[in-house]
């Protein structure tokens, strides 16, 4: 099976999550030749049973047994100071302070292909392997380049969009050419432990624990109104870090139009109020076709002139076509050419040309405009 650009030579470390797709990417290198060892990061531990189970424990006996069928070397690497450090901290600051950070693109940036991946160059590993949904290959300049994976339901190419050049050539990603159905069987025919393990669907470092459930036990409630765009009250929240541009789930409020929605549309930090509003064609604040970015990163050469390339709004849009118009200081102005839905400050922008991802940015401003034009 075509792996990508891995020579058998080099020695792979390759982070077992616990799950099946992290196995098989390490199955998968074995069956090839190349010298694997495995380590689990030990990025969050629920020491003071805030948030109730979390499942960490069984990953890692989960991800030591996957080594020992493999019959490679497997060891803990405790990442917590770092990871409380460089994400947890920046996820709560952020939502404290109204906007919509995206841990698992920076989990990817600063600590898989960060601090794990210098651990693993110290201890004398050429690259680090993941289970992510991603190809990675080498362009006719001699860089690392990030292409989609081939499976269009879980491409995960988003969430490195942030990473460097650096890192992309130390990056393997062994299940990035087939399909989750494949990956499954591929478990199967290895005889792996986790073959038939459900996949996580939480938080990057805490599994299976709502977003929302993390919040409520590492921020203090801070309530206010709810209002809608003409001022209207129509009740209370319990905090706007509950709450993100473009939601309409959980907010407790009967709508007085059959069949429409309100929608979250603003959050003032200033005087706590949440603002919302019916969802129709003309609603302002949930569309927008120009937003800036910032601490803009690419994969490769960075884009210097005004150009025509493809970007997501956010993980399983699909790629639209956008001007993109560096503005310096690592900013840049990106113009949809359609209107794109519930675009929130902090969240990611992941660019592209064709299949190749280019790099990504934070959105800092946001030009809303309604569906109707006047």
């Amino acid at each position: 099976m075509d792996l990508g650009p891995i020579s058998e030579d080099k020695r792979v470390l390759v982070a077992l999550s616990g799950g099946v797709d992290s196995a098989v990417a390490a199955g998968l290198l074995v069956e090839q030749g190349v010298p694997v060892a495995a380590a689990y990061m030990k990025n969050w531990m629920n020491e003071d049973g805030i948030l109730g189970d979390c499942p960490w424990e069984q990953d890692v006996v989960d991800a030591r047994a996957v080594a020992t069928h493999l019959g490679i070397d497997f060891e803990i690497v405790n990442l917590m100071d770092a990871y409380k450090a460089r994400i947890v901290d920046m996820l709560l600051d952020g939502y404290a302070n109204g906007i919509t950070p995206n841990p698992d693109v920076f989990c990817n940036r600063e600590i898989k292909f960060g601090v794990f991946r210098d651990w693993a160059r110290e201890q004398g590993f050429d690259a680090v392997a993941t289970g992510h949904y991603a190809r990675r290959t080498t362009g006719s300049d001699g860089t690392a380049q990030i292409l989609t994976g081939l499976d269009p339901n879980k491409d995960q190419t988003y969430f490195l969009c942030m990473m460097q050049q650096a890192q992309a050539r130390d990056a393997v990603f062994p299940i990035g050419r087939l399909l989750k159905s494949q990956v499954r069987a591929e478990a199967a025919r290895l005889g792996l432990p986790v073959a038939a393990k459900k996949d996580s669907q939480g938080i990057c470092f805490i599994g299976n624990i709502r977003m929302r459930d993390f919040l409520a036990a590492y921020l203090p409630d801070t309530p206010g109104p709810i209002v809608t765009t003409g001022g209207e009250v129509l009740g209370e929240h319990r905090g706007l870090h509950f709450y993100t541009i473009g939601q309409r789930k959980g907010l407790g409020l009967a709508s007085p139009v059959h069949g429409v929605h309100y929608v979250v549309v603003e959050k003032r930090q200033e005087t706590k109020e949440l603002v919302v509003a019916l969802e129709t064609p003309d609603v302002s604040g949930l569309y927008a076709s120009r937003c800036e970015i910032r601490s803009v990163s690419f994969v490769g050469n960075p884009i210097e002139k005004p150009a025509r390339i493809e970007a997501r709004a956010r993980y399983r849009a699909p790629s639209v076509a956008v001007e993109y118009e560096p503005l310096g200081e690592d900013r840049a102005r990106v113009t949809w050419s359609s209107p794109q839905r519930a675009i929130a400050e902090g969240q990611i922008c992941a660019l592209y040309d064709g299949e190749k991802l280019l790099g990504g940015g934070i959105y800092s401003e946001i030009y809303q405009e309604s569906l109707i034009k006047p």
